[in-house]
């Protein structure tokens, strides 16, 4: 009965989990401000507490999973509205480097010593810091490099070309199935999926991997390799 009592709390504490992340968003698993972080690792710890309390209750646990989820929501809420909220919870951005100088202060607030900030400019391709216009820590803790004008890649707009417009993909077929929303909001119908099928030799729409289109009317399609093994190139 005890191991039956853990299963059904365990498969419980998923199940809150689950909403409770979907109630707070996909900022718990892209962009960890400091607070998600340790209101992440508490939910998580409450909830493994409460797949094993044997002896006590589990509401206890249950309510104190919801009023950490409910702050996360209320702060997240309170943030968006204001500004300075928004900067006592989620912090700002720290210029650490600017026009050739090094702001000492901004590194002891931002806790990075200089070897670090080195190591961060090499791994991004910057072995020279002479190079960088401006370095930033961002409030999610990454940093952003400005390179000075002369040491940029050089764009389309340098050479006064006007490339074509780059657009979203749509989907139009995953796994073997037709996406219907995908089909319709794109402007297409399936009798003109199945001619542009017709036009890659291809009858059966089981047969296609992926088939995608753009807003250009660009259309790719990738079938199934049926057993075929890539050459192994990353070894």
């Amino acid at each position: 009965m005890q191991i039956l009592y853990i299963i059904i709390l365990s498969i419980a504490s998923i199940v809150e989990l689950f909403i409770l992340c979907k109630l707070m968003g996909y900022r718990q698993l892209s962009q960890l401000s400091m607070f998600d972080y340790v209101n992440g690792i508490t939910i998580g710890n409450i909830a493994a507490e409460m797949a094993t309390s044997l002896d006590d209750s589990f509401v206890e646990p249950l309510i104190a999973m919801i009023v950490y989820a409910m702050a996360a929501l209320l702060l997240s809420w309170w943030s968006s509205k204001s500004i300075r909220a928004r900067r006592i919870i989620s912090g700002k951005p720290t210029l650490l480097l600017n026009n050739g100088k090094l702001f000492e202060k901004n590194f002891r607030k931002a806790k990075i010593d200089l070897n670090e900030f080195l190591s961060q400019c090499r791994i991004n391709g910057y072995f020279d810091i002479s190079e960088l216009e401006s370095v930033i820590l961002e409030e999610n803790g990454h940093i952003s490099f400005l390179p000075k004008s002369g040491n940029r890649p050089l764009t389309p707009g340098d050479m006064q070309l006007t490339p074509e417009r780059d657009s979203l993909v749509a989907n139009l077929i995953i796994d073997g199935h037709i996406m219907p929303h995908n089909l319709k909001a794109s402007g297409k119908d399936e009798k003109w999926l199945t001619g542009q099928l017709k036009t890659y030799g291809i009858s059966d729409v089981k047969d296609v991997f992926l088939a995608t289109c753009d807003l250009n009317q660009k259309f790719t399609v990738y079938t199934y390799t049926k057993g075929e093994i890539p050459p192994d190139v990353l070894a």
